[in-house]
């Protein structure tokens, strides 16, 4: 895969190849996996002898083996049937090895790996529009022609029930033919069958498609989604993102419901409207007006109901924010009493939404009241009018006619009135797409699979005047900051709050990008890494974490599926946590459910730092990640730091100056710039920011020993 991916330009890090539990070795769709995430166009496929031969000038194809192992196809020769392999394995210079099919067949299965580079705008890139859904249907081509045949032959099924009515009137009943009634219910039981079948495929194979559809809608959702910035959850609320989210789901209905039946419908309409004017062109103009004035009814209607339909949609989605604030900050409201603040601004939220509701729905109701005596003329005037021209017909070959007329005028009269609604709904629908676009298409992070280097970090950090400032603000988080640090180094960051340092960690982890000077690892600009390499290489522990549901082995593992029981235990060893993991009930299969409520913060802290240590990683970023932990547990953690940070690099920012003493270095920050730069006990002579930092965290333990050291009252002496 590795030789495979060099071929396009792509170095593939073993270290993101991701085998599932239970496995081995690596199957084809966890190579592919693999493959696509990191920038590549693969498939995982099973081939045969003949497919082979056809992969003469094409990029290299892998093949894999019964035996666990690999090869490379790089080339064919037809003429003579064989195949040419190279083993991975082997030296870059040794030539391929042609082989034929007999000896193919000994190791080979057929599973193979296909590989080549994006062309163009990845598909998971373009914009979330009506076009790019449509693209997405026009995939499912097969599947469509398959629905495209059946819709036509059941639209010709449709005409033989009235044709044949129409025949028992005009020739049965008027020579009174018991053999030809006999035919013709022997003929109609027949095409009833066929037609119950051909509607049962027809329908199966429209499930498939939405079911397919809806998948693919799902996944590029979720892979839009999680590759927005950082910067966009912290400036809108969980709430609104997930409503505007959830209407996909009004897009994928229209697309596989109404969408698709109004059209299969509009292709009956074409086959059967033609039959409708043989019949009796009169009644079948009074179909078409009636259909066509439904039609522009509704879209007089179009403009107003979309403005009063954007009020709801915008009330709907305060509604939710509203909602999912109080769901995701439960805690400070209970601990708050904050219940009778959140209800009255619900309460608000909900009527304001509701006042909209009412509004749209009055609006809605007007086209559908006007709509409604133009469908009873359409029914009743068919009858009426029809009638008329029967009792007019001397010959009295009108009255099939008008038995046929009626049973297929409904059918083509509803797919022109659903063909006008399906304007109204469309409406709607452009709505939901702008919600969801107004997330998908936001501008997204650098994407870690489009390339970048990928070195093997040895952990030197340098800042070369740094400016950044974030976005919405005038006063520059970082100003003209300039530092650096050898590999190894255990860095502490201090400061007062806001003065740049939880900021430094961000421009490190690649949160944000658009600062102005160099920061380089290595000697490398952070700016030219792989954003996905870059954040594997560390190890990061905020000051409150998140644990995901699951055992406290799975947490712990998170992200990397192949580790065993022995590292999760190392990293907790190494991160004190493997004290009060051993004391629970079940040791690490105990379960943490959401929000860990069955873990104190500084347990939830102490398996973060495990989780960032069991990667090994070359650098350490701990942000804060010992302030909420108990003085035990934190004199736990800082005990154990010297042995955390052996051979690697550490950043570790807090506001506790004694958790730093043992640092090699100490960065001191104020209003954004690096005041200083020192071992502890240098800054302790030079600097006197730091001098003062130290100075109020140590008052009280001076003050306490001053207190020890006082005489005694005199009272209490006795004098």
């Amino acid at each position: 895969m590795i030789l495979a991916g060099r071929y396009h330009g792509i170095e593939l890090d073993a270290d993101e190849c991701r085998i599932p539990v239970g496995e081995s070795v690596p199957s084809a769709a966890s190579l592919s996996t693999w493959a696509q995430n990191s920038g590549l166009w693969s498939r995982a496929v099973r081939l045969r002898w003949r497919h082979l031969m056809h992969f003469n000038n094409t990029s290299p194809v892998v093949l894999l083996f019964t035996d666990g192992t690999a090869g490379l196809l790089t080339g064919v020769n037809v003429e003579h049937s064989v195949i040419f392999l190279k083993d991975p394995r082997g030296q870059a210079a040794e030539p391929a090895v042609p082989v034929d099919e007999a000896r193919l067949a000994e190791a080979w299965a057929g599973e193979a790996v296909l590989l080549r580079a994006e062309r163009g705008v990845a598909e998971a890139d373009e914009p979330f529009s009506l076009g790019w859904l449509a693209r997405l249907v026009m995939k499912e081509k097969g599947a469509l022609r398959d629905i495209l045949l059946g819709s036509l032959t059941l639209s010709l099924l449709t005409i033989f029930p009235p044709f044949l009515v129409m025949t028992v009137v005009d020739k049965v009943l008027a020579h009174h033919s018991l053999s030809t009634l006999i035919l013709i219910s022997t003929i109609m039981l027949i095409g009833i069958a066929y037609e119950t079948i051909l509607g049962f495929v027809r329908r199966l194979i429209v499930v498939i498609v939405g079911t397919r559809i809806d998948a693919k809608l799902n996944l590029h959702v979720f892979n839009r989604l999680i590759r927005l910035p950082l910067d966009y959850f912290e400036r809108h609320p969980a709430g609104e993102t997930m409503y505007n989210i959830s209407q996909i789901q009004q897009v994928r209905e229209f697309l596989t419901g109404k969408l698709l039946s109004t059209t299969l419908d509009m292709m009956t309409l074409c086959v059967l409207l033609p039959f409708l004017f043989w019949l009796n062109v009169t009644l079948a103009w009074l179909v078409v007006t009636c259909a066509c004035l439904i039609g522009l009814i509704i879209l007089a209607y179009l403009r107003p109901l979309r403005a009063v339909f954007k009020r709801v949609v915008d009330a709907e989605t305060t509604k939710q924010a509203a909602l999912g604030e109080t769901v995701f900050g439960i805690k400070t409201v209970k601990a708050l009493a904050l219940e009778p603040e959140r209800r009255s601004l619900w309460d608000e939220r909900v009527a304001d939404a509701g006042k909209w509701r009412i509004a749209f729905g009055r609006l809605s109701n007007w086209p559908q009241t006007l709509v409604t005596p133009v469908e009873r003329f359409m029914w009743i005037g068919v009858i009426m009018l029809g009638v008329y021209l029967a009792l007019s017909d001397k010959n009295g070959y009108m009255v099939g006619s008008l038995f046929a007329f009626m049973m297929l005028s409904q059918r083509v009269s509803m797919p022109l009135v659903g063909f006008a609604r399906l304007l109204e709904d469309y409406e709607r629908v452009g709505t939901s797409i702008g919600q969801v676009g107004s997330v998908l298409n936001r501008p997204l992070e650098v994407d870690a699979a489009s390339g970048g280097l990928r070195p093997r970090f040895s952990g030197a950090i340098s800042f070369d005047d740094v400016t950044f400032t974030y976005g919405g603000t005038k006063t520059p988080a970082l100003d003209h900051v300039s530092f650096s640090i050898p590999a190894g180094t255990m860095l502490g960051i201090v400061g007062r709050s806001g003065s740049g340092k939880s900021t430094i960690t961000r421009l490190l982890q690649g949160i944000n990008r658009d600062y102005t000077g160099y920061v380089k690892i290595d000697g490398t600009d952070l700016r030219e890494i792989n954003l996905r390499h870059l954040r594997e290489s560390f190890g990061v522990v905020l000051q409150d974490n998140f644990l995901f549901r699951g055992s406290i082995r799975d947490n712990i593992v998170a992200g990397r599926p192949g580790l065993t029981l022995d590292d999760a235990v190392r990293a907790a060893r190494l991160a004190g946590a493997e004290e009060f993991i051993e004391r629970m009930p079940n040791g690490y299969r105990t379960y943490i459910e959401e929000g860990s409520p069955n873990l104190s913060g500084g347990q939830k802290q102490r398996l973060a730092i495990a989780r960032a240590l069991v990667t090994d990683p070359r650098i350490l970023i701990l942000d804060e990640a010992t302030n909420a932990l108990d003085p035990e547990s934190e004199a736990l953690v800082n005990a154990n730091l010297v042995r955390i940070a052996s051979g690697r690099t550490m950043v570790i920012v807090s506001h506790r100056l004694s958790s730093l003493t043992e640092c090699d270095q100490i960065a001191v920050m104020e209003k954004g710039r690096v005041m200083d730069v020192a071992p502890h006990h240098v800054l302790l002579e030079r600097c006197a920011a730091y001098r003062q930092l130290w100075s109020q965290q140590t008052r009280h333990m001076e003050s306490q020993g001053l207190r020890h050291a006082a005489p005694a009252p005199a009272l209490i002496q006795g004098d």
